[in-house]
């Protein structure tokens, strides 16, 4: 991109500002209390979820218990369990014994009578009830959302990304601890259908009190906002995908109305496996199977259970976010939310603050979408379009600790740091290979941005330590400044990081050429004076010629 230098200094002095916009930040106890492992947390290791929940639509409450099992790490006496107010803990069980606890806003510290044994698996039982937040913005503020379909029936849903899972039923509400398995039952008025993740294993008709129990089953590790209830009069309708690992079970719940245009906008469905499954091996939960479910939302990335909002359209909402005509190809939200079973609920933070491991490669996977099925000029014009979408507000990364993510730049700017490192790579098999092996060394994993850079760099073989401060931990977009002098090209990066140096492909004249660009001139001989110098647009980079250089553009 070309940029004049009155330009090009504002630009600077706008991130500049954002940037100390961002580190001008207060945060209280009750923030700690939810981004930190705190001792309370540390001294125990969940292993199973057993979560049963009443729901009542005359008041719009919620009732009902969390049986927490979980594996003794050290020795300790006092657990945090969270429940967001106005929900309320009625009683906390262990062996059949009440437990003292104390409320402290958001956080419940339950006094542990019985000796810890270290190895040992125990298990409390945590009762609640209250009225939930409902969420204003749905899924960008948390809670439940009461909605109505057509008809006037019931059309209700959960959705709780970074506000936390606690705000309506009690766990351990942080991300770095997941159970291992999961068993989810919803009561429901008897005329409606409720879902959640993982298997139906079984519905209870609740004879006389004229409610159903749907029974859900998850057999795999399970990160608290991939949990979700969806409730409605739905129908469905399934289908099997010869997938890597064998039959992946694929299942489909919208309101009758939309029953028609599901069954010809899900076809996308069995295409996004097949790619996805190309670029990052296969589906990682064969065995609770893919659900798309309806809701009055956009929709979510909830595991097993991807909700869907779109209006049964492609692009978002209609619209092309690149503005290249490639994002009219493709339903987003069947693409995007699907995209993160792989990253965000296979591959998962272990601090909000890193949340564009989930975002920023699940809006990479929009183009590499593309790419399996367009091609590779189309997923590029489709990554570069997006690069309008970029603010540059603020660093990509958030502040650890405290449940603070990072700017929303996450997806896009994350999308093309992603692409920009597969031209580095200059190799697609090997480009391909790392994106599987990744999903495969950190299978059900949580991670941080560290594992994640470090896998990169070892893959690549190359030192990306400065890279990935560039793009993550600046606002700042690297600038290929250049001119032509004395029969030589000269060239260095600006607007960088200390030291940063990255490889960049650019046109001479139409001829490409890599350069190994660091932050002091370099040269290059036999440059004519009229030649021009165009950088590789695959490259997320400025491009700056030296002023009083006319020739160059």
């Amino acid at each position: 991109m070309a940029v004049n230098k009155k330009s090009f200094l504002l630009v600077v002095l706008v991130m500049y500002l954002g940037v100390l916009a961002a580190q001008d930040l207060k945060f209280a106890r009750q923030d700690s209390l939810r981004g930190m492992i705190t001792p309370e947390r540390s001294w125990w290791d969940l292993t199973h979820y057993e979560l049963f929940i009443s729901v009542s639509l005359e008041n719009r409450s919620l009732s009902g218990f969390n049986r927490i099992s979980y594996r003794v790490l050290e020795e300790g006496n006092m657990m945090q369990i969270d429940l967001q107010e106005p929900m309320m803990v009625k009683k906390i069980l262990q062996d059949g014994r009440q437990l003292r606890f104390e409320r402290e806003g958001n956080v419940f510290w339950v006094e542990i009578d019985k000796e810890q044994k270290t190895g040992e698996i125990a298990e409390v039982e945590v009762y609640f009830e209250g009225v939930p937040r409902v969420s204003r913005r749905p899924p960008w503020d948390g809670g439940l959302t009461w909605s109505e379909d057509v008809g006037g029936n019931p059309f209700i849903a959960t959705s709780c990304q970074g506000d936390g899972a606690s705000l309506w039923w009690p766990c351990k509400d942080h991300m770095y601890d997941e159970p291992d398995s999961m068993r989810i039952a919803i009561e429901v008025p008897e005329d409606l259908f409720a879902v959640s993740n993982g298997r139906l294993v079984g519905i209870h008709d609740n004879m006389g009190q004229q409610t159903k129990t749907f029974i859900w089953q998850v057999n795999n590790p399970i990160n608290n906002y991939g949990v979700n209830m969806n409730i409605g009069k739905y129908v469905s309708f399934e289908e099997e995908y010869k997938g890597e690992k064998g039959n992946l079970h694929c299942s489909y719940y919208v309101l009758p109305e939309h029953l028609k245009k599901a069954k010809e906008q899900f076809r996308q469905v069995p295409r996004m496996l097949e790619a996805f499954e190309y670029w990052f091996g296969p589906y990682p939960f064969y065995e609770d199977g893919y659900k798309l479910v309806e809701v009055p939302y956009l929709g979510m990335e909830h595991q097993s259970s991807v909700t869907y909002g779109n209006g049964y359209q492609n692009g978002y909402r209609g619209r092309d976010l690149s503005n290249s005509g490639w994002g009219e190809k493709f339903d987003f939200i069947i693409i995007h939310e699907s995209g993160h079973e792989w990253f965000a609920n296979n591959i998962t933070y272990q601090d909000i603050a890193d949340m564009w491991i989930h975002e920023g490669f699940t809006a990479y996977a929009e183009n590499l979408y593309l790419d399996y099925h367009y091609g590779t000029e189309a997923s590029a014009a489709y990554v570069i379009g997006t690069r309008s979408l970029i603010q540059n507000d603020r660093p990509v990364i958030g502040v650890y600790d405290v449940n603070y993510s990072g700017s929303g730049d996450m997806y896009y700017k994350g999308a093309n740091m992603l692409h920009t490192l597969r031209q580095i790579v200059n190799n697609d098999s090997l480009w391909r290979s790392i994106l599987r092996d990744m999903n495969t060394t950190f299978y059900h994993k949580t991670v941080t941005t560290e594992d994640i850079e470090g896998f990169l760099a070892e893959r690549t073989g190359r030192d990306l330590g400065l890279f990935f401060d560039q793009y993550l931990r600046t606002t700042l977009i690297p600038t290929f400044e250049y001119k032509f002098e004395g029969g030589k090209l000269h060239y260095r990066w600006t607007n960088a990081v200390r030291g940063f140096k990255m490889p960049l492909k650019v046109y001479l004249d139409g001829k490409p050429l890599w350069l190994r660009v660091q932050s002091r001139w370099q040269t290059m001989d036999g440059a004519d004076a009229d030649a021009v110098l165009q950088v590789d647009r695959n490259f997320y980079v400025a491009q700056l010629p030296v002023l009083g250089q006319s020739n160059n553009r």
